[in-house]
């Protein structure tokens, strides 16, 4: 068989990591995360959570960091699941390396991400929130493919687990395990070393669970770039996939 390596795009705080959860509960499946991260923050200079140990313990080396997502997997294995942030893709990176993997796009709602966001960092930009350069990426796949890649908004996926990755599953042509469902609780070896910094709730999680909803009004400068980030995010939510009815197992 075939290997599958799927690049799922996607922003922080958008359930990327459950997502990622979901994925490395499968049979045939090995996950990374967040591969460019430790490039990205040196890169960068910013000030994020754990920054010096990220640099420290992650390659910082994008070229290599790159091969390695075209490696051969283990006997077995033919799903590779990459968890990408879209803004970890610096305009001074090649892009030759996208060839070869299926691209997929996870979104969430801007208002509810930058809330979330704005709990972890300081300062937000737009840049921050990964919309532009999702957009930006799904626009080139889509240009040079043909036809728009797979997205899937946070929402609809807690709405309806089953149905969403099923449709996800079916869009990327692979088959759908019922082990996507529910996964052990804890930390994984796949797993940052930021793990500690930002995947508190993912770690206590077992299964896709609806967060409580949060109606108080963002602050101004949140609500500023909730504004501009809105039309970046419809533009891609319109392509977004239905939930597949229910199948048997």
């Amino acid at each position: 068989m075939g290997v599958t390596r799927i690049a799922m795009w996607s922003g922080p705080r958008n359930l990327s990591t459950a997502l990622m959860r979901s994925f490395g509960n499968r049979s045939d499946t090995v996950v990374v995360d967040e591969p460019f991260y430790a490039h990205y923050l040196l890169a960068t200079g910013l000030a994020h959570p754990g920054r010096d140990e990220v640099i420290a313990h992650h390659d910082v080396d994008w070229r290599r960091v790159a091969n390695t997502l075209h490696a051969p997997l283990p006997a077995g294995v033919t799903v590779h699941y990459q968890k990408h942030m879209a803004h970890h893709l610096l305009p001074t990176m090649g892009g030759a390396w996208l060839d070869g993997l299926t691209h997929a796009f996870l979104l969430r709602n801007p208002e509810d991400m930058l809330r979330s966001l704005g709990n972890k960092l300081e300062e937000v930009r737009i840049e921050d929130t990964g919309l532009p350069q999702q957009l930006e990426i799904f626009e080139k796949i889509t240009r040079e493919s043909g036809h728009a890649p797979a997205v899937i908004d946070a929402d609809d996926l807690l709405n309806d687990p089953q149905g969403m990755l099923q449709a996800l599953c079916a869009a990327i042509g692979i088959p759908f395990e019922p082990a996507m469902l529910q996964w052990p609780a804890g930390r994984r070896a796949t797993d940052g070393i930021w793990a500690k910094h930002w995947y508190d709730a993912v770690e206590r999680s077992t299964r896709f669970v609806r967060w409580p909803k949060n109606d108080r009004p963002l602050p101004a400068p949140l609500a500023a770039l909730e504004r501009e980030a809105k039309p970046l995010y419809e533009t891609m939510h319109r392509h977004r996939l239905s939930p597949l009815d229910d199948v048997a197992p």
